[in-house]
């Protein structure tokens, strides 16, 4: 462990200071427009601007970085991030803020996969699960760290934006600096989203109601937190509680998914999530402490249902096309990241500040009526399912290159895929789905010995 992290700590430090920036500039953004009294809709938008951006960045940043290597790509978007987070501070126009969210979302994709590669490329097929881990628990901890530098710079002026800036250009310091050799060139994966949309339906159902509830929650949770009265330094420790659940949460998380039917998980996670966000739903005012424990709960269970989902695809999808699945789940991801903040902001305009929670509640019983572990044939479900558990960083925080790192990917076959050319129209197995949905019918008629209630495999 300790050879690991001498190894890697420039990469997690790099890190960790883009997530402190990220996380600090997406509550102060909405901290200060409620502060001036802006409809919760250009909140919304904002988050929806940063998480297009992100999606955009994941197809550009290949590009970019094929054409001028590693450090010079990750040199070029720290220093435009950074600049465009300066120009919040020099304009007030709104339209112009979701500009520069897009330029800050696309930029910061780029950073993490030339992260993410170079992890990769440094890493150990034997220690990439402990790599990846170090990652992911950088990735939480700058978010938190983040939220908690409100609690001790509660202005809100333009101090924080030059902090964000000055996180942004901290972070260019252990890149620049490396002494080693640069990763190879990767291209990007074909997604083949026909294929996945047939094999793994309830996955990508699960990724986009995560997408919408997580996206929400990072654009209008310190928007809602305001609006009932908590201060300045009350919202960061509310946000900084509540990333610290989805941090907590990942290892009695990977032991419950190595021993229980994953479909089964997320109907119950679910479920659970539509009943812990109700008193924060139903309550106009909600006393501080009733505020905060039901937050905590909420956030324990919605970041919950990405890990669980990308588990659940993994153990029907075979082991070469694993990378374009990473992809498909993260632009799914992201598409839903990008709708769910406007959805939640225009009703929290029309009914108020508590149909934040009430959207949660309401996307978590679409999920309890979606996912139908029944319905799940197992007729593709790899040998040695279930794969081991993956505690996942926060989809903020990961690019289409996760797949490299992830211990359940063979390294032979993201330097395949990765690093020649992809089919310009990849073709479509014809294989019938694996989790369709019970109400669109059987994929194919039963055998004279098989029943629907035995295609669905329990957990040992």
């Amino acid at each position: 462990m300790r050879q690991i992290w001498k190894s890697f700590r420039a990469l997690y430090f790099a890190s960790l200071m883009m997530l402190i920036g990220s996380g600090l500039l997406s509550t102060y953004l909405a901290l200060r427009l409620a502060a001036d009294h802006v409809d919760s809709l250009w909140v919304g938008a904002l988050m929806a601007a940063n998480y297009f951006g992100l999606v955009l960045g994941g197809k550009i940043g290949h590009r970019l970085i094929a054409r001028v290597g590693h450090i010079r790509a990750y040199a070029t978007c720290a220093g435009i991030v950074g600049a465009a987070v300066l120009g919040h501070g020099l304009i007030d126009w709104l339209p112009a803020w979701i500009v520069l969210r897009v330029i800050v979302g696309l930029g910061m994709m780029c950073q993490y996969m030339v992260i993410e590669s170079w992890l990769n490329e440094q890493a150990d097929a034997k220690q990439r699960g402990v790599v990846f881990s170090g990652y992911m628990i950088a990735s939480y901890l700058g978010l938190v760290l983040g939220q908690l530098i409100l609690v001790m710079h509660p202005q809100l002026g333009l101090e924080l934006l030059m902090l964000v800036a000055l996180c942004f250009a901290l972070c260019l310091v252990p890149v620049a600096m490396t002494r080693r050799i640069h990763p190879a060139a990767l291209h990007p994966a074909p997604m083949e989203p026909r294929f996945f949309i047939k094999r793994v339906p309830q996955s990508l159902s699960t990724v986009l109601g995560a997408g919408l509830i997580v996206g929400s929650f990072y654009g209008l949770a310190p928007l809602y937190a305001s609006q009932q009265g908590l201060t300045t330094e009350q919202v960061g420790l509310f946000m900084g509680s509540c990333i610290f659940a989805g941090l907590l949460v990942q290892w009695p998380l990977g032991w419950l998914s190595d021993r229980y039917d994953r479909a089964l998980l997320i109907r119950c996670f679910a479920l659970c999530l539509a009943v812990a966000a109700l008193p924060l739903a139903i309550m106009t005012q909600v006393p501080l402490e009733v505020l905060f424990v039901a937050g905590f709960l909420c956030s324990l269970v919605q970041f919950c249902l990405y890990p669980l989902a990308v588990a659940f695809s993994n153990d029907h999808v075979e082991g070469d096309r694993r990378v374009s699945l990473t992809a498909m789940l993260l632009v799914t991801y992201g598409v839903g990241a990008s709708i769910g903040p406007l959805l939640a902001g225009v009703v929290m305009k029309l009914f108020g500040s508590q149909m934040l929670y009430a959207f949660f509640s309401l996307c978590a019983l679409i999920l309890v009526w979606r996912i139908r572990p029944k319905a799940v044939t197992n007729l593709h479900q790899v040998e040695d399912a279930p794969l081991h558990h993956v505690a996942m960083p926060d989809s903020m925080s990961s690019s289409p290159l996760v797949a490299a790192l992830d211990p359940r990917v063979d390294e032979q076959v993201v330097q395949e895929q990765m690093q020649t050319a992809p089919d310009p129209e990849p073709q479509v197995d014809p294989a019938p789905p694996v989790d369709e949905p019970a109400f669109e019918g059987p994929p194919e008629p039963l055998g004279p010995d098989e029943h629907p209630h035995e295609l669905s495999r329990a957990r040992p």
